[in-house]
């Protein structure tokens, strides 16, 4: 935690919490329960180019998937009537195809196959379309912070060798990182290593996380890569808004009251 908050200026930390405050914004205002079901295209792309795992892919998948099944599967996970991991793993399978363990290869449904959505961006975009909904409710899940077919990601390097992330479903292993996510927030701040963002901010763990990533990937590329390929990799900054989805974003904002506090 402490090698993660050394490599980061607070200040920038605090405005990217302040960005992903305002990604939230746009999303309860695109994702409410009364809006969902009439989002148009573009503001499909939009929400898709706002997700990391989908942004360079929104065209693709609102092409193949169709805008009214993801409009029907977005409203279902958000506001279905039942519990997260059913939900969540509905939202996945509804989209993808797959049933079962997500660290198996998936099945992809006849057609589907160019919009290049295996079910773990599907967890991606499920868990980034709930947190940023609901941040009070929900919590994040992506790749770089628990990858369960290669068992990587910045979660396991923050938390205890015995916390298992591995669930039997998409559903389990979210709610699993969930309690690994509050396990990890619980303990910087008894330990005094950080309060994660001013007025107690639900994305403040993000951001840190972003961070515990970044430091990861910049030992093992200075380990595997040559120099100058090195010097091509974003600095944290850059790439913890990336990782977010607020890189080169409408989300940007001049000033922010959002401090990171050690």
């Amino acid at each position: 935690m402490a090698q993660a908050l050394e490599n980061a200026e607070h200040a920038q930390l605090g405005d990217i919490v302040a960005e992903l405050e305002a990604k939230s914004a746009h999303f309860q205002q695109l994702l409410a329960r009364e809006a969902v079901a009439d989002l148009s295209r573009e503001q499909l792309r939009f929400v898709l180019r706002s997700v990391f795992a989908t942004r360079r892919k929104a065209e693709a998948i609102i092409e193949v998937m169709g805008a009214g099944q993801l409009r029907a599967a977005s409203g279902e996970l958000l506001y279905g009537a039942g519990a997260t991991p059913q939900r969540f793993q509905e939202f996945v399978d509804a989209l993808s195809g797959f049933m079962g363990d997500v660290r198996l290869s998936p099945k992809v449904l006849p057609g589907q196959e160019n919009a290049d959505l295996p079910e773990n961006t599907l967890c991606d975009l499920a868990s980034e379309l709930l947190h940023f909904t609901a941040p009070e409710d929900y919590w994040l899940w992506t790749r770089w912070m628990w990858d369960p077919r290669t068992g990587t990601g910045a979660l396991p390097l923050v938390t205890m060798d015995g916390h298992d992330l591995h669930g039997a479903t998409a559903g389990e292993t979210y709610m699993k990182v969930g309690m690994a996510t509050a396990f990890v927030r619980a303990t910087g701040e008894a330990a005094g290593f950080a309060k994660f963002g001013a007025n107690n901010s639900p994305f403040g763990i993000d951001v840190f996380l972003s961070c515990v990533y970044a430091v990861y990937m910049y030992t093992t590329l200075r380990i595997r890569m040559t120099q100058e390929f090195n010097k091509v990799v974003p600095q944290l900054p850059e790439l913890s808004r990336r990782l977010l989805g607020v890189w080169k974003s409408n989300f940007k904002t001049q000033t922010s009251n959002s401090q990171f506090e050690v």
